[in-house]
């Protein structure tokens, strides 16, 4: 009888404990814990369950090593929650070393420890041995899968992260909806509508249409890829909406130039009683920078702090840098940099640099290329960016000693690239290359542009590519960059109404951009392209950068 009753104070113990656990009172369980007059081990997989969810992973080894004392043959849930401890910190030796653990003690091949060991191996950066896991598991489920495929998409093995989804498809396991938001966020960064299409329509097959996390990644992907009306129907179609999805939409009409719309979102936002964080004041603030709204910007940017509690961070001030930039106020630009709260950044002088170049101010230039150049040594586009400044104010001699430092450190500058997708395959152009198999009809379709645009008042930029990172070769081709090349092969291998989308290694240069611009004039047709610099969308005559990037 007294042993029942022991049995059954120790369960309420246990009972009160991960209440507080659960309702996230760490400073209390542990005081609870500690003041337990018995523990088993059910006791202490709470306690360090409850300090790995909330992110004390240190003090979780401080107790785990007399817990292995007192249980040193230990149980799955144990080894799960401490191995998600080990990828906490980042320590793959310690983790290794409960794999070790797990296998002598014949838990290493169960489910529930391999899912964690798979995503610990990833997040420490050694795919090799996820996959390693992955292979051993004697059941391939969901959760494995998933974790497995995450991993390759994290560490940016986007293609192969894509293979092994359709291997999991292929082998009859279920995809959740976690499995097809990561397709889409491996979309994302491939640029593939195809197979973001494919995800999507899976979705609404297998009843996930609605979820909020795959739905958000769907507005995240239509939104990054020219089509943010496909992003605003998922995203009115959503019953659940979070901050993360607010600000994939508000994000989405800020890079596409709908600064007015960005704005409006961003108040419903509020109103709806969504609080806005960092990232979203991010959105809006780039949105209203973008599309030149001064007055929406600075209002936003000091209610910030007033209204939100949110302290602005250097991104923040990046943004108001370029919205100064864009009017023109350099100065005004320059002293909002030198009174900022912190040391500058990369970003902010990368936008007092943009405006400088826009608004052919090259003594302020010179100083924001100089202190970029300082920052980052090893950046070549930093060279490239100090040179044409040098070349352009006259300064022949700091001109020829950057070349020098070039030639010291061995860097060399790589060729401009575009890519474009037609017909489901995906095609390479370099400027002024002339390997592709239809390279004659290509050039011959540049050149028919060329004249057509000229017509429309186009006259061939005399800029030596200035802030432009290219390949010296390409000036000798001035119509044959390589945006103006996949530009001329959709044309030629596309259908009349088709919109063509093209992504660059590069920032586009002016030339380019305002021949863009014309050719979707003479060819009816739509342009959207993903530069180094941001997304341009360009339509009769018109992009959505306002000619600012």
């Amino acid at each position: 009888m007294a042993v029942d009753r022991l049995k059954q104070d120790q369960y309420i113990r246990n009972r009160v404990l991960l209440m507080h656990v659960k309702c996230g009172m760490m400073l209390d369980a542990r005081k609870l814990f500690e003041e337990m007059p018995d523990r088993n081990i059910v006791s202490w997989n709470t306690i360090l369950a409850g300090l790995v969810d909330s992110g004390e992973y240190r003090e979780a080894f401080g107790l785990f090593l007399p817990m292995w004392e007192e249980y040193p043959e230990g149980d799955t849930r144990l080894f799960a929650t401490m191995i998600r401890a080990s990828a906490g910190v980042g320590l793959i030796s310690v983790g290794k070393q409960l794999h070790t653990c797990a296998l002598k003690i014949g838990v290493g091949e169960d489910i529930f420890v391999s899912c964690t060991l798979i995503d610990m191996y990833c997040k420490c950066g050694s795919i090799e041995d996820a996959q390693l896991v992955f292979d051993d598991m004697p059941e391939k489920t969901t959760v494995g899968w998933n974790s497995i495929i995450a991993g390759y998409a994290l560490h940016g093995y986007t293609e192969e992260a894509l293979s092994m989804y359709y291997e999991m498809r292929d082998s009859g396991a279920v995809m959740d909806h976690f499995t097809l938001s990561i397709v889409v966020r491996i979309c994302t960064r491939l640029a593939s509508r195809k197979h973001a299409k494919e995800a999507h329509a899976v979705l609404i097959r297998r009843g996930f249409g609605r979820d909020v996390v795959a739905s958000t990644a769907l507005v995240d992907f239509y939104s990054k890829w020219g089509r943010i009306e496909d992003a605003r129907h998922v995203f009115d179609g959503m019953p659940t909406k979070n901050v993360i999805s607010w600000n994939a939409l508000i994000h989405g009409y800020g890079n596409h130039g709908r600064g007015e719309e960005a704005v409006e979102i961003f108040v419903q936002m509020i109103r709806r009683g969504m609080s806005p964080n960092h990232v979203s004041f991010l959105g809006v603030l780039a949105a209203c920078s973008r599309s030149g709204l001064s007055e929406h910007g600075w209002e936003i940017f000091q209610s910030m702090s007033r209204d939100h509690k949110v302290k602005p961070r250097a991104m923040h001030y990046a943004c108001m840098i370029e919205l100064l930039g864009r009017q023109g106020l350099l100065d005004e630009a320059f002293a909002l940099i030198r009174s900022a709260p912190f040391k500058p950044t990369l970003n902010m002088w990368a936008a007092l640099l943009t405006a400088c170049r826009v608004h052919q101010n090259f003594e302020l230039g010179k100083l924001a290329a100089e202190k970029l150049y300082g920052m980052e040594p090893e950046k070549l586009s930093n060279y490239i960016v100090l040179l044409n400044i040098y070349n352009s104010s006259g300064n022949i001699k700091e001109a020829a000693e950057v070349v020098q430092a070039l030639r010291k450190k061995g860097l060399m500058m790589r060729p401009a690239c575009t890519w474009i997708d037609v017909n489901q395959s995906s095609h390479c152009f370099l400027s002024g290359n002339k390997s592709h198999a239809q390279a004659k009809e290509i050039f011959q379709k540049v050149d028919e542009l060329m004249a057509e645009i000229r017509r429309l008042g186009y006259v061939p930029s005399q800029e030596k590519h200035l802030l432009h990172d290219v390949d010296e070769r390409e000036a000798q081709f001035p119509f044959y960059h390589s945006e103006k090349l996949a530009v001329a092969f959709g044309l030629l291998n596309t259908a009349d109404w088709t919109p063509l989308e093209m992504v660059q290694s590069h920032r586009m240069c002016n030339d380019c951009h305002n021949a863009m611009k014309l050719i979707t004039m003479v060819s009816r047709r739509e342009v959207s392209v993903r530069d180094g610099s941001r997304f341009h969308h360009m339509k009769d005559g018109n992009c959505s950068c306002g000619d600012y990037w």
